[in-house]
């Protein structure tokens, strides 16, 4: 078996995916810290094309050395906005039509695996602070919550591994 190179992947241009179909998804970060973090996570939403990033409260903002080592790029093709306010931000996106979910863990959260989204709604996937999780004040007016099952000892998964998860899923089972 050999490796593609990366001429032959075709990947869409910048131009290209500004103007091509999108996951009916925005993904909401909730006061992330780390600029690692917040760059990975404009990479992995570059490549399940989702619709918007909103970064909140705390999260830093493009252009910034330390996002671009990990986005390579991406804070460029995916679509972004800073919100001081996280409720802000979620208020908005409810009126802009999106279903308000939170990745937490919580009581009367839904497990991913038994979630089925509605292949014509949006949704906006609110990822929380790295120590604190999903603020409080945004848990308080949320539609519902998701929580990815897991197994071991720990208590979460990296906001990283947790965005990478959701969006797959999401993906998969809304590009059917």
């Amino acid at each position: 078996m050999r490796k593609l190179k990366l001429d032959e992947l075709n990947r869409a241009s910048i131009t290209e995916f500004k103007v091509q179909e999108k996951l009916p998804v925005a993904v909401v970060l909730d006061s992330v810290r780390s600029m690692h973090n917040i760059g990975s996570i404009f990479r992995t939403s570059d490549g399940f094309a989702v619709n918007q990033i909103c970064l909140c409260g705390i999260t830093a903002q493009p252009p910034h050395r330390e996002i671009e080592k990990t986005a390579l790029g991406a804070t460029l093709s995916v679509n972004w906005s800073y919100h001081k306010d996280a409720v802000d931000a979620v208020n908005q996106l409810r009126a802009d039509g999106y279903r308000i979910i939170a990745i937490e863990q919580a009581e009367n959260s839904i497990m991913l695996n038994e979630f089925t989204p509605d292949k014509n709604a949006k949704y906006a996937l609110i990822f929380g602070n790295e120590v604190n999780g999903v603020s409080d004040e945004v848990m308080q007016i949320i539609d519902t919550c998701i929580e990815i099952p897991q197994f071991g000892t720990k208590h979460s998964f990296n906001i990283v591994v947790s965005a990478g998860i959701v969006l797959w899923d999401f993906f998969a089972k809304l590009a059917r």
